[in-house]
């Protein structure tokens, strides 16, 4: 709900544990000024690291590589200790990242431009995960059955956020914009019950209130994540300074992440102890984890990653979600455009501000895994 940067956002926020917010909210100034207070831990030579992760499907591994040793094995490979911390708050997770606090941050591809990146925090994309293949969805309850039904009507959704997002892509799929709706700011934690009154006959939610609300008699999903696929991602996101001076922390991060994609792709007595491990820690069962799983677009190899991460589609992705945040005013009262915030990707290629770059998608270290240099 950023308005202007710097600028802090006072407006309450409750986080869902079973998924990552997903809002854009972020005090700008604050953590620009705690980052020039911490700015010695990212002084190279150093062999202490923390990252951060918060409860969602796709971030689970990172808290049993930590359990059960797999990052420390990585880490001690190179000379290093990381230590991964679960956080229960994934905003409070972003903004303690964005102020120097922790070398690394499991976030969003629009939440690390609107945030840590619109902030002033050169920030790289170490390891995009995946990406929603379904996991969001736009609900409609009652007669409604077409996104076209929803023309004059309010919905309730998670306003600037990738609900938000979701339902402006899905809009535009049908001739329609925002002018033809109304949007009501809900919070995640209401959603379900706002959407169980009668008031209310539309929202746009994710997993796993997405899945509970579907399962409800006369309603119907009209749009999903999996219609636009690959634009709402997930990734690791690190400081870039602290990465180009210390490139053991991204071969140790890799390393420890494509060893939990393969325990958790093969069929093994280890991989359904490990999915359940996850499961549990996460708040729901083993079918329960594997149905969020399967509307997640895991990358399980590094080469799948790496051709994610350099494809020419990821600058287009990547023009359209700035396009989003301009339009809603995340990227700051002074931007100008949408471009305001450049970024980098893959053989050099850099859209928006090459002035002012501060997003970098560099798909250096997965390269490295996918060609067993790790």
């Amino acid at each position: 709900m950023r308005r202007a940067a710097p600028a802090v956002d006072n407006r309450p926020c409750e986080v869902n544990l079973m998924r990552k917010l997903r809002l854009f909210a972020v005090a700008a100034l604050l953590c620009v000024l705690s980052l020039s207070a911490a700015t010695p831990s990212f002084a190279a030579g150093r062999k202490d690291f923390k990252v951060c992760w918060t409860i969602y499907a796709g971030w689970m591994p990172w808290g049993y590589a930590k359990t059960q040793g797999i990052v420390s094995k990585w880490a001690k490979k190179y000379g290093i200790t990381v230590d991964v911390v679960q956080l229960n708050d994934y905003i409070e997770s972003i903004n303690q990242y964005t102020a120097g606090k922790f070398d690394g941050c499991a976030m969003t591809n629009m939440d690390a431009l609107t945030i840590p990146a619109t902030g002033g925090v050169d920030t790289t994309a170490l390891i995009v995960s995946d990406y929603s293949n379904g996991n969001d969805g736009v609900l409609i309850k009652g007669n409604g059955k077409k996104l076209t039904d929803l023309k004059g009507q309010s919905i309730n959704l998670v306003e600037l956020s990738v609900s938000h997002y979701l339902l402006a892509r899905g809009l535009e799929t049908v001739g329609m914009s925002e002018r033809d709706i109304k949007v009501v700011n809900t919070s995640d934690a209401d959603i379900s019950a706002a959407f169980a009154t009668p008031s209310v006959h539309n929202a746009v939610t994710w997993n796993p209130m997405l899945a509970q609300l579907k399962a409800q008699p006369n309603v119907t999903e009209v749009f999903d994540s999996s219609r636009i696929p690959g634009e709402i991602m997930d990734m690791m996101a690190v400081n870039t300074k602290t990465l180009q001076d210390n490139p053991a922390l991204g071969k140790a991060l890799t390393g420890a992440w494509f060893e939990m994609m393969q325990l958790m792709h093969s069929d093994s007595a280890d991989s359904r102890a490990a999915l359940t491990s996850m499961a549990k820690a996460s708040g729901t069962d083993l079918a329960g984890y594997k149905a969020q799983l399967s509307t997640t677009a895991l990358f399980y190899t590094p080469q799948q990653a790496l051709d994610f991460a350099t494809s020419p589609n990821l600058p287009k992705i990547m023009t359209r979600v700035a396009q989003f945040s301009f339009d809603h005013g995340l990227l700051g009262q002074g931007a100008a455009d949408a471009g305001a915030v450049g970024m980098a990707f893959d053989k050099g290629v850099v859209i928006g501000s090459k002035g002012n770059v501060k997003l970098r998608f560099d798909p250096a270290y997965v390269r490295m895994a996918a060609e067993g240099k790790l």
